[in-house]
């Protein structure tokens, strides 16, 4: 005998136990008038019905209308009613024991349907939270069957999109081989759930009025109004998450375009100065028949110093187009920071010779990074120190270990940056309202510096107060 057929036989047994010694109680110590013996058994028929139901309710009322009538009506002991009046005493028992137990059971049913729609309620609620969350259409095709699954309990869910014949599955019921041209005229012509002998249920995903794909669960008890609402839940979670595909696809269009103006200009701009002083060196050189040859080394060292400025502007501009690509390959090795340093001090000799530097590097501080690339960040960071301060001002470089990273910092005593701008000065072709117009940049230099920082997994920063300087740090991991 299994575990259902036992636990139907104790409620038997102790329902009817449970009547036996209401009439054994009445019958062997409590004396009482027939009516209260009725009363008595009617409030019992009542809660057998609240607790076990109508099949054991009426059971019930049938078996204590015999008892009553065989022990409590006269004659006693026989089955014979020998009253007109104890009839209709009976008739009454029995009729308001089946009609209560029926009221009583129809209550419990529609409690149970409101507990099953407060639970349905419920499920569409959590999963269209669930859904909602997902921004991208990949995600939400790749996650849609998991979430179903696991909200309507069912065995297996299998998400089939027309577009391209996509099919996607999560549960334990998995099937191996998917009838694809079965899914597919399921999906172009079924217009609401459908269930099918097999247990599964096909819920149609429709985009308004144009069919996109078909939802098929298993084993699912669920009613037809839930299933039909998470099929447009994943209807419409699929078309959200389009939609903000298309939303995010055009922004990054229009920033695209607005980035290769602004790049177009300020190229165009920094460009302009240093060619306008070589065609006017070279017209000099080509045109004027008396030139000194002190002269003619000052126009020659014109159009070297320029042509310089185009080749690093070029440069800048190739590089930032390989860190946004990640064409740029790091070498990464333990380094001395004090050989980056001297590194970074050969390559912008002309700080040393307008500015007065403060060094203090440890020889023994070691960091794990690309050794040219840091050295590169290093020697901007040093030029953007001598370029916005005063000549002859002092710069200080230091390094110090913090928390398992090195800390290299450049301090100056130049203009400052607002504390507004402070973050958008890492931003590509951004420069600072202040110093626009008066210093010549390109706005890339400090891009190109945190783009190389953070691949060489570290961090850039700035604390600056305008009139009294700024100190660009950053942190490198320590080589061991």
């Amino acid at each position: 005998m299994n575990t259902r057929h036992l636990v139907l036989a104790a409620r038997w047994f102790s329902t009817l136990a449970a009547l036996a010694g209401i009439i054994l109680i009445y019958r062997r110590w409590f004396h009482v008038n027939p009516t209260t013996v009725a009363l008595t058994l009617v409030l019992f028929v009542l809660l057998i019905a609240a607790r076990l139901g109508l099949r054991y309710a009426i059971t019930v009322a049938v078996i204590a209308t015999a008892c009553y009538n065989y022990f409590f009506l006269p004659p006693l002991g026989t089955f014979v009613i020998s009253d007109a009046e104890n009839w209709l005493a009976l008739f009454a028992f029995l009729a308001t024991g089946v009609i209560g137990s029926r009221l009583s059971q129809k209550a419990r049913d529609e409690a149970n349907r409101a507990l099953k729609k407060q639970r349905e309620l419920e499920l569409l609620f959590a999963l269209s939270r669930d859904l909602l969350q997902t921004q991208n259409v990949a995600d939400v095709v790749n996650t849609l069957p998991t979430l179903i699954n696991v909200a309507a309990h069912a065995a297996s869910s299998t998400l089939y999109l027309l577009e391209g014949d996509r099919v996607y599955q999560a549960g334990i019921r998995q099937n191996t081989a998917v009838d694809i041209p079965h899914l597919r005229q399921s999906a172009l012509t079924l217009i609401s759930a459908e269930m099918l002998p097999s247990h599964d249920v096909y819920i149609p995903l429709r985009a308004g009025v144009r069919p996109r794909g078909l939802l098929r669960l298993s084993e699912v008890q669920l009613s037809e109004d839930t299933l039909q609402a998470i099929g447009d839940l994943a209807s419409i979670a699929i078309d959200r998450a389009q939609a903000l595909e298309d939303v995010a696809r055009g922004e990054a269009t229009k920033e695209s375009e607005r980035l290769r103006t602004l790049i177009l200009d300020s190229i165009t701009h920094e460009l302009r100065t240093p060619l306008t002083s070589i065609k006017g060196a070279t017209g000099t050189l080509l045109t004027a028949e008396n030139v000194s040859m002190e002269d003619r080394q000052e126009l020659l060292t014109i159009i070297e110093e320029e042509a310089d400025k185009l080749n690093r502007l070029i440069g800048q501009v190739v590089e930032m187009a390989q860190i946004e690509t990640q064409e740029v390959h790091m070498n990464f090795s333990v380094a001395d920071l004090s050989q980056i340093v001297e590194t970074a001090m050969e390559s912008c000799a002309w700080v040393f010779s307008a500015h007065p530097v403060n060094i203090q590097v440890l020889p023994t501080l070691k960091v794990f990074a690309d050794a040219e690339m840091v050295s590169r960040v290093l020697c901007n960071l040093l030029e953007n120190a001598a370029k916005y301060s005063e000549l002859n001002s002092p710069i200080f470089l230091t390094a110090e270990e913090q928390d398992g990273t090195i800390l290299t910092s450049v301090a100056d005593r130049g203009v400052g940056i607002e504390s507004s701008e402070q973050d958008l000065i890492f931003d590509r072709l951004y420069r600072s309202r202040l110093q626009n117009l008066q210093i010549p940049g390109t706005g890339m230099g400090l891009a190109i510096s945190r783009a190389i920082v953070e691949a060489n997994h570290g961090s850039l920063k700035v604390t600056s107060q305008v009139g009294h300087g700024s100190v660009f740090s950053f942190s490198l991991p320590v080589g061991n």
